[in-house]
């Protein structure tokens, strides 16, 4: 899920290493999606698809760049209190709105307020700022209650918005017709079809967006993407299989782009909701269901060798990770005998909730992990919701006690994602341990990195011996790219920056 993620918005406003000419935008790109985007304002983009579609609309305080080190955007530059919980940012004086409102301190206020709305699913990327202020029209100040590790990450979520026009409208209108001030400008949105946008004729960059047009289709199904490529239907066509790209090798207008996700999947727990009384809660349970599932079959399988193991919500590139700490082998007789001590030698029924096409493979990934628990006589029951459906409610309150979803950082380190899943006060928090929240916050506040590195191992530790989930696979992502795109380097975590791409002549 966005789920993600959450560096990932860093797109919004990451700078170009070369100084592009004062050319007029030209040119049309197509690029699927293989679920409808659940909206368009940053605070409600449950997925990495609405991530993408919104991204091109908004600005950010800060970006990064290539060597992923924060630089100014909105914010030309900043200062940090001693005790680090104050930033002061000086402003750009030389932006508008896509609706012609001048871009000052306020809109850096009210973005805040309307983000940290209880309304919007991530309101906690904007409350963890107690306070901010606009000290004059270009200069604002936020504080926090103590020191944030990553302040400034946390801030590229943060696209800004037209002050004026969000308090007239309101969040719900907004979210129909945003404006920011980025290089694109929305067009029209048909649901479930396509999304259009236009480059914005005022946009600050000098020499950008490259592109005249975006359009974003909808395309649930990988074989149809993968024939829309081949027809020039669409010029990018994402999350397609290594069986999928093995048929473009002789399609000589077709680039075929493999890299590793930053994206782990997992089959989440619940101890809140519908979770509460369930056999979920107790933690041999939890292993057993560890065990339980053929994690080397689905990869093998389904994926064709195309993902990993993974040993628990840590990547092998994140900071602290801890390689003594292997994956739960494959071993239905283990799971039966931990299900037996826990008191379920007979088994138990659940329900497990799938977001239908959202990820590549998904619905047979559910089925196969329906099977594997059904062999150590656990009855699944799945539940295939539409990624708009399944993304709208707390707590993933549309489905039952158990769920598979995927979460991304981006960052080089874990505690997004830690953060994005397992914050007891975010919209999709499913697991309440308060010694694990306690070991989250203390890394939220470790400023050194070794310490912190530590803290990340006994963290891995601790939850592979506690899992609020069943930890599945990282996989590698495969794209077809239409020759004549030029500039596209998308993120480990999917996301695209269409600033920076054109399509050639």
């Amino acid at each position: 899920m966005r789920k993600m993620f959450l560096i990932v918005v860093a797109l919004l406003s990451m700078a170009t290493a070369a100084v592009a000419q004062d050319s007029a935008p030209s040119g049309e790109i197509v690029i699927s999606m293989a679920n409808d985007p659940t909206s368009l304002y940053l605070p409600r983009a449950a997925d990495t698809a609405a991530y993408n579609a919104a991204l091109p609309l908004y600005d950010t305080l800060v970006g990064r760049n290539e060597k992923q080190e924060i630089i100014p955007s909105l914010a030309e530059s900043w200062e940090r209190s001693e005790d680090g919980k104050q930033y002061t940012f000086k402003l750009r004086h030389d932006v508008m709105f896509q609706n012609g409102e001048k871009f000052t301190a306020d809109a850096v206020v009210e973005t805040w307020i309307a983000g940290k709305d209880p309304s919007n699913l991530y309101p906690q990327l904007y409350s963890f700022a107690s306070k901010v202020e606009a000290v004059d029209d270009y200069t604002v100040k936020i504080s926090t209650e103590s020191p944030q590790v990553l302040f400034l990450s946390k801030l590229l979520q943060w696209g800004i918005v037209a002050p004026t026009y969000m308090r007239q409208v309101g969040i719900e209108e907004f979210e129909k017709k945003p404006v920011g001030s980025g290089p694109f400008r929305l067009v029209e949105r048909v649901s479930g079809d396509r999304i259009v946008m236009e480059a914005n004729p005022d946009y600050w960059r000098k020499g950008y967006p490259k592109l005249a047009r975006v359009t974003f289709r909808i395309i649930p199904d990988s074989s149809t993407r993968l024939a829309a490529i081949q027809t020039g239907e669409i010029d990018i066509a994402n999350r397609l299989s290594a069986d999928d790209v093995a048929t473009l090798k002789d399609v000589s207008t077709v680039k075929v782009i493999s890299y590793q996700n930053d994206s782990l999947y997992y089959v989440g727990f619940k101890n809140v909701g519908n979770g509460v009384g369930t056999p979920l809660e107790n933690v041999k349970v939890r292993q057993a269901l560890n065990y339980a599932v053929n994690r080397q079959g689905i990869i093998d399988a389904i994926f064709n060798g195309g993902a990993s193991l993974v040993s628990g919500f840590l990547l092998a590139s994140d900071l602290g990770y801890d390689n003594a700490i292997q994956p739960y082998p494959y071993d239905p007789e283990k799971a039966k005998a931990l299900l037996a001590e826990a008191g379920y030698e007979k088994g138990f029924s659940i329900s497990i909730g799938c977001p239908t096409d959202a990820y590549l493979n998904i619905n047979e990934v559910c089925l196969a992990i329906q099977r594997d628990l059904s062999a150590v006589g656990v009855d699944a029951t799945v539940e295939f919701k539409t990624s708009n459906s399944y993304w709208s409610e707390k707590a993933y309150g549309s489905v039952g006690p158990m769920y598979v979803d995927g979460w991304a950082s981006g960052s080089g380190e874990a505690l997004d994602r830690l953060q994005g899943a397992l914050d007891p006060t975010g919209f999709y928090n499913t697991w309440v341990d308060t010694k694990l929240s306690d070991q989250i916050n203390t890394l939220a506040a470790t400023f050194d990195r070794d310490a912190r590195a530590k803290l990340y191992k006994d963290l891995q530790k601790y939850m592979y011996d506690n899992p609020p989930f069943i930890y599945l696979y990282t996989q590698m992502i495969f794209e077809a790219v239409n020759s004549k795109v030029e500039g596209y380097s998308p993120t480990s975590t999917e996301l695209i920056n269409l600033t920076d791409i054109s399509i050639s002549k």
